[in-house]
């Protein structure tokens, strides 16, 4: 029943984070461009996902590109600068979005 109870606990908390996060995508208008599961402007999440899975570097480079803004990896369409969104909110974007299920671009 403890095994039971602590499963539940964590589907619900994961769960929660993941809203959280996908909350932070839409206050900080990233679904203008992206959604989770198909190309919009930009690639859907979840191909950003299965790109870099299992890159341990990803995530650093993934957050210098949001604040930066970039280019030539998803097509011509450059992505422009976030550079108002904080370093803790592009980590905690970009945490989320590699822990989706990925889909092939």
């Amino acid at each position: 029943m403890k095994h039971l109870v602590g499963a539940l606990l964590l589907g619900v908390l994961g769960s929660h984070g993941a809203q959280a996060s996908q909350a932070l995508a839409v206050s900080k208008n990233c679904m203008a461009c992206h959604a989770v599961e198909k190309k919009i402007v930009g690639p859907a999440f979840s191909a950003v996902a299965a790109k870099y899975a299992g890159d341990k570097a990803a995530q650093v480079m993934l957050v210098q590109k949001i604040q930066k803004g970039g280019g030539g990896v998803w097509g011509d369409m450059p992505m422009p600068a976030n550079s108002q969104l904080s370093t803790a909110d592009a980590k905690k974007l970009t945490a989320w979005i590699l822990a989706l299920p990925p889909k092939a671009p």
